[in-house]
């Protein structure tokens, strides 16, 4: 990473004019600073724009006034270097990401010494924020994280992830939870959700008015959801095609033994939705269908471009993975600990995810609200090594998945475009994590009946979005065409109020089957019922 930025420079046409105009706005500053220290009748105070000091303690004290408004003249033009600096894309990116991490770590906010609302905070309280904070500081090096939530307020299968369900199959991979019926009728073809294996489900059910899980089974759809093991030292062997054998290509099996039927509707998250795609392809290839229809949620399966993520890939890095973790280690696979992945996810919104939280935990000794979102982001998992490897190599590196062919997985070769069932596609609009267009990239490797779907907001909040909340919007094409650009799909399309969840209710139902009685009990004569929801393996820490 160090070669490639060593050879970027900024042209100097560019450095000069950031130069000319940092030095007028840092003069004008200056004096206007001068000014009102010296009595001078000052112009009311500009808005800074910046939450991290909109404190009136911050515009009260001159001198910290001054701080905040160079610190963000500072930032900006820092910014705006990056945005200056010639060379190949990935390495101007990695350079933007430095600058970016770097200036928000600077701010004057973060500093006890360099924040009057902290100090004042200190001295109105006697003292009391900073014992507290110095408490919550403890308490977080005892967990390994900074807290974001109030860890203490929830407990998984108490007050989230309560949906009422069964665990009915389970080996070494997941799982297999089915859901209680909450209508008297069923489509006829189950409905299987496969989760991301980097998160735990129950993004998916954490609160009833916010549960897709009980927002699909309200719909009459008879619902299982796959339920991952949280690796720890015995699963370090898995390989990537465990996870598609066993636990994917396992659970469809399953349901469809479970319910009788042939062929079973399927919904895949994120990362959940590459293995279900890879699982589809290896049964195809075996000359199976099983899959009525295919739901893709913020799923990555053409990985040409994938916003900030793509600067943590590269040759280099993927071998030094390999050899460290991956099969290919002299001392034997091992784990991707799930609080590194964690700490990366925080790092691409530092702001938001860090320092607000140093500042509020640490410096003014205000624990953070309970926010049942937060926690499950903070409950993290594990990943084998091998799995990880095999996933960041050939896919995010070397882009082979949506290329007929080129991969061999399970002992087949790979061509997602032989997966015949209908499939509906979704993109949040703000995703940093699977950018929009990145998602609508999907679309052109299916063959068969397609459907997109774009949704606002970002990864988790644009597919948690309940239609009775009436949050939001979405965005529809307005013919089926779906053309190979995702910004001419958009220029098209028609902005909907709303959840995108009705949309594909109505899509769904349709290629579900008839309606049936529900069944009066959970699994079968063959698999029956373990456990409660949410089961054991959910509630495994990393």
């Amino acid at each position: 990473m160090w070669k490639t930025i060593a050879g970027l420079q900024i042209p100097a046409a560019s450095l000069a004019e950031l130069q000319s105009n940092y030095l007028n706005q840092a003069t004008a500053l200056w004096n206007a600073s001068l000014q009102s220290s010296l009595g001078a009748p000052a112009a009311a105070p500009k808005p800074l724009g910046d939450r991290r000091f909109a404190s009136p303690a911050w515009s009260a004290n001159p001198a910290s006034a001054f701080m905040a408004q160079l610190y963000l003249l500072n930032a900006n033009t820092l910014q705006q270097m990056a945005d200056k600096v010639e060379g190949e894309d990935k390495a101007r990116a990695r350079v933007r990401f430095a600058v970016q991490q770097f200036v928000d770590a600077a701010a004057p906010s973060n500093f006890l010494a360099l924040n009057p609302e902290a100090q004042a905070l200190a001295l109105e309280s006697k003292g009391e924020s900073l014992s507290k904070g110095m408490q919550l500081l403890w308490d977080d090096l005892q967990r390994g994280h900074v807290s974001q939530t109030d860890e203490s307020a929830f407990e998984v299968g108490r007050n989230v992830a309560t949906t009422a369900g069964d665990v009915v199959f389970e080996n070494d991979f997941f799982q297999l939870i089915e859901y209680k019926p909450l209508t008297d009728k069923v489509f006829e073809r189950p409905l299987l959700f496969v989760p991301p294996c980097i998160n735990k489900y129950y993004i998916l059910d954490l609160q009833p008015d916010n549960s897709l899980i009980r927002y699909a089974v309200e719909q009459g759809h008879r619902l299982f959801v796959i339920s991952w093991r949280n690796p720890d030292a015995s699963c370090v062997a898995w390989t990537w095609d465990d996870y598609i054998e066993h636990a994917a290509i396992k659970a469809i099996s399953v349901v469809q033994e479970i319910s009788g039927a042939k062929t079973i509707d399927t919904l895949g998250f994120c990362v959940g939705g590459t293995i279900l795609s890879t699982a589809l392809g290896v049964l195809a290839a075996r000359g199976e269908q099983p899959a009525a229809s295919v739901t893709l949620l913020t799923t990555l399966i053409d990985f040409t471009s994938n916003g900030i993520l793509d600067i943590f890939v590269d040759e280099p890095s993927v071998k030094k993975r390999e050899a460290t973790i991956g099969l290919q280690s002299p001392k034997g696979p091992g784990l991707l600990k799930g609080q590194e992945l964690g700490s990366t996810f925080s790092m691409l919104r530092p702001n938001d995810l860090v320092w607000n939280y140093v500042v509020g935990n640490y410096l003014k000794g205000e624990a953070p609200p309970a926010f049942d979102l937060l926690y499950w982001n903070g409950d993290s998992t594990n990943m084998s090594g091998p799995m990880y490897c095999w996933y960041l190599r050939h896919t995010y590196l070397q882009n082979e998945l949506k290329i007929p062919g080129r991969l061999t997985v399970c002992g087949e070769a790979l061509d997602l475009g032989k997966i015949k069932a209908p499939v509906y596609i979704y993109g949040s609009r703000e995703d940093h994590i699977v950018p929009w267009d990145a998602a609508y990239r999907s679309t052109q490797v299916f063959k068969g009946e397609r459907r997109y779907v774009l949704g606002a907001s970002g990864h988790i909040a644009g597919v948690i979005n309940p239609p009775a909340k009436k949050k939001r919007s979405h965005w529809i094409g307005k013919s089926s065409s779906l053309p190979a650009a995702a910004d001419d799909w958009l220029a098209t399309a028609t902005e909907q109020p709303g959840s995108w969840w009705t949309d594909w209710s109505a899509w769904l139902a349709a290629h579900a089957g008839a309606l049936k009685p529900a069944p009066k009990a959970p699994g079968s004569r063959k698999y029956k019922p373990i456990e409660p929801a949410p089961g054991r393996y959910v509630q495994q820490k990393a």
